[in-house]
């Protein structure tokens, strides 16, 4: 196995990078902040570098390739806080739909979503909190928290064992945009009240979780790239804000703050690259055991080493005028979209260890 990536993994983080920098500030962010999707000119210009249609397959014009190619790029979005509808259209939903291709949905909304040209997101409902049905007389209920569904062209919503896609504008369909705490992360809810969609055809056993455990990693990256700005900042500020004559980062209980802060992203980054790995080399065992632990671990530490920058700040740190409060938002939301970590480790441990006799 190569623990390292390669010279045009690094050339594509640069030029995203780069990208950001240049076109998306955190100024562009914070003017963003209270739109309930965000579609504009940044998106066309990700999707001309490619990275809306890296993951479709080549003959539906994309690139064909896997979440280690769009590792860097993610925890890129991550850094710049990007507040658009990137991993629940061009990870979660086009990697679904590719494992699915011969499917007449596929082949019709595959092209439209690698240029970018359409925007879709994947509705998972939950029978505890979102009772949504599927019926002969259309799909019914109301699902919440759907990540950028104000900004979808096209829905995917899984009522299990059906995965069923519709269009955003469907009759019977209503979108309302969700307050978050959070305003570079979009949320919306969808009432269903008869609409109609098509089943989606083909192995959705196995394309359904590849699907949520790519959408989970692509989290995960995301969360990396959040995680090492904030990081980033924080020691900028040690060095550079003094007390009682000093810099507060030659204080040991800073230090011992920012060493936290550094074992918390060194050891989500390995895990979140080795599930990357894993999404496209393992088993499905292995890579859904994979994705579990990273979300398991980030879900938690990536929230505690912002919450742990906020505390280096200080009063600062809670200020609208800071960017640091962002970066604790990114993280904090990332519980909210995955779920919380007690529930992943219960899975992990369901997983890993053998039934009780």
């Amino acid at each position: 196995m190569d623990f390292e990536f390669t010279d045009d993994h690094e050339m594509l983080r640069d030029s995203v990078r780069r990208y950001f920098t240049e076109r998306a500030p955190l100024s562009y962010v914070r003017d963003r902040y209270d739109n309930v999707a965000v579609v504009d000119d940044i998106w066309r210009g990700m999707a001309d570098l490619g990275l809306t249609g890296m993951l479709a397959p080549p003959a539906h014009g994309g690139a064909g390739m896997g979440m280690v190619d769009l590792a860097l790029p993610l925890g890129e979005m991550g850094r710049a806080l990007y507040p658009g509808p990137f991993a629940a259209s061009a990870v979660g939903t086009i990697g679904l739909l590719a494992d699915l291709d011969s499917d007449a949905i596929a082949a019709e909304w595959l092209p439209r979503l690698a240029a970018g040209s359409a925007v879709a997101t994947v509705a998972v409902a939950d029978s505890r909190t979102d009772p949504v049905r599927a019926s002969e007389g259309g799909l019914r209920g109301r699902k919440v928290h759907v990540l950028d569904g104000a900004a979808a062209d096209l829905l995917v919503v899984v009522v299990e064992p059906q995965v069923i896609a519709l269009r955003a504008d469907a009759p019977g369909v209503r979108i309302e945009p969700e307050a978050s705490v959070d305003g570079s992360r979009k949320f919306a809810s969808v009432e269903f009240d008869g609409a109609r969609g098509t089943v989606l055809t083909g192995d959705i056993a196995s394309a359904l979780p590849a699907a949520r455990d790519r959408l989970t990693v692509a989290y995960v990256l995301d969360g990396i790239g959040a995680a090492e700005r904030a990081l980033e900042l924080t020691l900028e500020y040690a060095k550079t804000r003094e007390q009682f004559g000093r810099p507060i980062g030659s204080f040991q209980a800073v230090q011992h703050l920012a060493a936290d802060m550094l074992r918390a992203l060194e050891l989500g980054r390995a895990i979140g690259y080795y599930a990357a790995w894993a999404c496209d080399a393992a088993d499905p065992q292995e890579r859904h055991r994979a994705a579990t632990m990273a979300i398991a671990f980030a879900s938690d530490d990536f929230y505690r080493l912002a919450a742990n920058a906020i505390q280096i700040f200080g009063g600062i740190g809670f200020t609208w005028e800071h960017d640091i409060h962002l970066f604790y938002k990114r993280t904090l939301t990332l519980q909210l979209v995955t779920g919380s970590r007690s529930d992943h480790l219960a899975e992990l441990a369901d997983l890993v260890l053998p039934p009780p006799r």
